[in-house]
């Protein structure tokens, strides 16, 4: 049964949407932190593909104005508000029910030595990157259905840890602990859960994690070519493409100048 609009915004005031139609005109993916980097490539690729899509953010102007380029749905919420997270959720016809959920919002703010470390930027990350996916995940899960998939956006900083890194490691390490253990609990259901972990990628990344300095953001990029957000996308659309009988348990993906979360070759070193 379609929601007509003015209930869908009296539901939740944060949503912005083009009304969801009764049907989806494809299969369903809905995409978190989807108004730039990997979620704006993932959900290019998916719309390219014929799928029907969900985008989310937390700038509106940025999630209206991609929905209307892609002819996407969007929900305008902060995955750390659990409260706005249900609402806008809650909201979504049951026809779009997504068959796949990209959990890709996330972020780092800061790089430093712990003993020097800002509580609001610890708070920000672990808030957005662990709690943020658990929000989401569990507002959606219970509608999901056998045959769906779940893929998390980690990082290589799951996986190794680096100096000034401490928070966005720990945030990153618990994703992919929290992989690991939603694959299990899921199994019985039918629902896979895969987790793609990136290393450097170029994208706003470094812009938010340096607030702002676009020149301390570019020179992380220095000398190297770094992972577009096309890389990571295609990787993840591979995954959530598999036949029903392949599950793609985690990919890492580095641009070829890495070989860990601190070994990069660049020029002239």
């Amino acid at each position: 049964m379609q929601i007509p609009r003015k209930l869908l915004h009296r539901q939740t005031m944060n949503t912005f949407s083009t009304g969801f139609p009764c049907a989806p005109a494809g299969r369903v993916v809905f995409i978190t932190g989807a108004t730039s980097g990997i979620g704006e490539a993932t959900a290019r690729f998916a719309r390219a593909a014929g799928w029907s899509v969900v985008i989310t953010g937390r700038r509106q102007d940025r999630v209206k104005q991609l929905a209307a380029e892609l002819e996407s749905e969007g929900l305008v919420f902060d995955v750390r508000d659990r409260k706005a997270t249900a609402a806008s959720i809650a909201s979504v016809p049951d026809e779009w029910v997504p068959n796949v959920l990209v959990n890709n919002a996330g972020l780092a703010v800061g790089l430093g030595p712990v003993d020097q470390g800002d509580y609001e930027d610890w708070d920000r990350m672990m808030d957005t990157n662990v709690s943020g996916l658990l929000n989401v995940s569990r507002e959606w899960l219970p509608r999901m259905q056998r045959g769906a998939r779940v893929i998390n956006v980690g990082s290589v900083a799951g996986k190794q840890a680096y100096p000034g890194g401490a928070v966005y490691n720990a945030s990153k390490f618990a994703v992919d602990g929290l992989t690991q253990a939603m694959r299990m609990d899921l199994l019985p259901r039918g629902i896979q859960v895969g987790q793609v972990s990136p290393g450097a990628v170029e994208t706003e990344f470094s812009k938010v994690r340096f607030k702002g300095d676009e020149e301390a953001a570019a020179r992380v990029y220095d000398g190297f070519e770094p992972l577009r957000a096309e890389d990571v996308a295609d990787a993840i659309w591979y995954m959530a493409t598999r036949p029903p009988h392949v599950c793609i348990h985690d990919v890492w993906i580095m641009p070829s100048a890495q070989a860990s979360a601190y070994h990069l070759q660049r020029m002239g070193q």
